[in-house]
């Protein structure tokens, strides 16, 4: 009798352990509120599956993202309340994740895991090209058909669900191109539509997803035409609308800006009103209340998943939505990690070793060096056009890995940039790990079709060197992605001078801190990345060619093809960006403990670009550029011309004076 009493109390328990589950799972029984929506959000995550530091504090990672997500749908769901959770692109690039984003998807994936429904292209998720794309696509693809061994373990019995993939302002008619078929062919095989209807407790959300102008012209490797994100939006809303919706949401990777005029997302909200949410990405803002126009509600919860942007809507009396409660939940280390997604995220990091940073003889937390030096925080690193030590060592690098990789062969470097929009991340106080490293450098592909831009070597005139100087103090104004780091080269400049005219001086600086004249004439090697090379050889279309930057090759013939003029090894690899960091900290003196460390020497800045703040008319005045010359001689022109015009008025009246005097 006491044993079968056993057997039915440890029976009993049994059934009684599952019941959370089941009743954690199961579909509600009751009809949810049709006039309340819960809107979970995220956009560029930029392969941040991982925990990060943030001001110290570590943020973000996957795994927590999945706790507060379902901690936050099974609260709304025992309200009866509906639950949306979407995102709003660049969810690929900026770790080193993304070195197995063409094989795995890991990005794309996990979004799956954590139950996403819908997401959209952001430009970064072309930076390995048409070819990368449709990579990506098939191996999602893959993943939602097949079983990792973890997630047998986990008692898996199914993939994963991709979330909804949805482009409405892709203009596949104007280009026909191979790169553009083949992006085509890869969303037709995902499934990608331009949009969707989900309905939710009752309520129909019609979910459409646009890439901006600004976007767009990030991307200038994607081979894809982005049509007008109103006019897209104006057709695809009427669409949604014929079919019954009931909510209109827009995920945009277009952004907003400070200037309501030039704010792409504002635009969309003011010229398409029957759009009832647009998730803003892009810019990276954290948009601390909603903006609304009309009844569109603009949402925005920075970026890398430091937090889950949250917006509750509840519908009104006019038939739309009213905000009921909009604020950002801090992805931090309070909230507990799901161990489901944390142990595929550790399977990706054995991809990561094996398939990407074995060839560099790396692993991923490889200590390169300990640092003591306070670099920029990332939040604030390049909010002021000013010279700063993390552009530098970045700079500095460059001309060390190519002495380096040239060996007996090296020609002197005399000139290297780093522009602020190439660089993704900052370092921190203690141990700078390789992680650490390809995060801050973490863009691109080369042709050998491996992750990370490669260096270029190009040769610019004296000149030319003094007109980059003034794209970095005149151009970062209206476009920070634009300010420029140098090594090898500093300048002077007057910000009371005006626009194209600022830069008064600039010299060479050699290894010893002595400076050097820069000839007008003269053709100088200079090294970059191959992005921010495409992008110099732009500068004279873009300023419409009142800015003239022509890179060369060393017989001073114009580059067309950039990648013809990259940077190698003795082992004919292509020396990239991150890497030519990663062996720059491995260099450094080491300490009793025979690791590197960082010289104070980046402690501060040593006046690569030192501003001389002088109001005085003639400084304003003095050493006009070739652009000033040109106005001032518009100028000229037009007061001879007035005056003319002035002595011909004047003649005139005399004329007809003298005439009536006669008379």
């Amino acid at each position: 009798m006491k044993r079968l009493l056993s057997v039915i109390i440890v029976v009993m328990l049994m059934v009684t352990s599952f019941v959370p589950f089941a009743y954690a799972t199961e579909e509600k029984a009751f009809e949810g509120d049709s006039d309340r929506i819960q809107i979970l959000f995220t956009h560029d995550l930029h392969s941040h599956l991982d925990p990060f530091k943030v001001d110290g504090e570590m943020a973000g990672g996957f795994a927590r993202l999945k706790t507060l997500i379902d901690d936050k749908r099974y609260d709304a769901e025992n309200e009866g309340i509906a639950t949306l959770l979407v995102d709003a692109g660049d969810f690929s690039m900026g770790t080193l994740y993304q070195t197995i984003y063409e094989k795995e998807a890991p990005e794309i994936t996990l979004l799956g895991y954590l139950g996403f429904d819908a997401t959209v292209f952001g430009n970064h998720e072309f930076d390995y090209r048409s070819i990368g794309v449709s990579n990506m696509f098939s191996a999602a693809v893959a993943n939602e058909e097949t079983l990792a061994p973890s997630e047998i373990a986990f008692g898996m019995t199914e993939g994963v669900r991709l979330p909804e993939f949805l482009v409405s302002n892709i203009d596949w008619e104007v280009n026909n191109s191979e790169d553009n078929m083949l992006v085509k062919d890869a969303l037709d095989n995902y499934g990608a539509k331009e949009y969707v209807i989900i309905e939710k407790n009752g309520i129909r959300i019609g979910l459409f997803g646009i890439v901006g102008q600004d976007a767009e012209d990030c991307a200038p490797e994607s081979g894809i035409d982005f049509g007008d994100i109103v006019t897209a939006g104006k057709e695809t809303v009427a669409k949604i609308k014929a079919e019954g919706a009931d909510l209109i949401i827009c995920l945009s990777h277009s952004g907003v800006w400070e200037d309501e005029d030039k704010s792409e997302d504002e635009i969309l909200a003011k010229e398409v009103p029957e759009i009832d949410v647009i998730i803003s990405g892009h810019t990276h803002t954290k948009l601390d209340e909603a903006i609304i126009h009309g009844n569109t509600h603009i949402v925005a919860a920075q970026e890398y998943g430091k937090y889950l942007g949250e917006l509750d809507l509840v519908k009104n009396e006019e038939g739309r939505w009213s905000l009921e409660n909009y604020e950002h939940i801090p992805v931090n280390a309070e909230i507990e990690e799901d161990a489901y997604i944390g142990s595929i995220v550790d399977r990706y990091k054995a991809m990561i070793n094996e398939h990407y940073l074995a060839q560099f003889g790396y692993e991923y937390d490889t200590v390169l060096a300990v640092n003591d030096v306070q670099f920029t925080p990332f939040a604030e690193f390049g909010r002021v056009h000013e010279e700063d030590t993390l552009g530098s060592i970045i700079a500095d690098s460059y001309i060390y890995a190519v002495e380096q990789a040239e060996g007996e062969n090296y020609e002197k470097v005399y000139a290297t940039v780093a522009p602020n929009g190439t660089i993704r991340d900052s370092f921190g106080k203690g141990e700078i790990t390789v992680w650490d490293v390809f995060n801050v450098q973490s863009l691109g592909i080369g042709p050998d079709r491996i992750v990370g831009y490669p260096l270029v070597s190009v040769y610019l005139t004296g000149a030319e060197l003094k007109v980059l100087a003034e794209v970095d103090v005149s151009v970062t104004s209206l476009m920070s992605a634009a300010q420029l780091y140098p090594s090898g080269i500093r300048w002077e400049y007057n910000p009371n001078r005006l626009i194209l005219n600022k830069v008064t001086h600039v010299e060479f600086v050699d290894e010893n801190g002595e400076a050097y004249p820069i000839e007008n004439d003269e053709l100088y090697r200079c090294i970059c990345g191959l992005y921010s090379a495409q992008m110099l050889g732009s500068v004279t279309d873009l300023s419409y060619g009142l800015l003239s930057i022509v890179p060369k090759d060393k017989d001073g013939n114009p580059i067309t093809d950039y990648e013809a003029h990259l940077v190698y090894d003795s082992e004919g690899r292509e020396v990239k960006e991150w890497y030519a960091l990663a062996t720059y900290f491995d260099s450094f003196p080491e300490n009793e403990d025979g690791v590197s460390v960082v010289p104070d020497d980046y402690e501060t800045p040593e006046g690569r670009k030192l501003a001389i703040d002088d109001k005085s008319l003639g400084a304003i005045l003095k050493a006009p550029s070739k652009v000033m010359k040109m106005v001032y001689g518009i100028i000229a022109a037009v007061v001879v011309l007035i005056v003319l015009i002035i002595s011909g008025i004047v003649c005139i009246i005399k004329r007809r004076k003298k005439s009536k005097g006669r008379a």
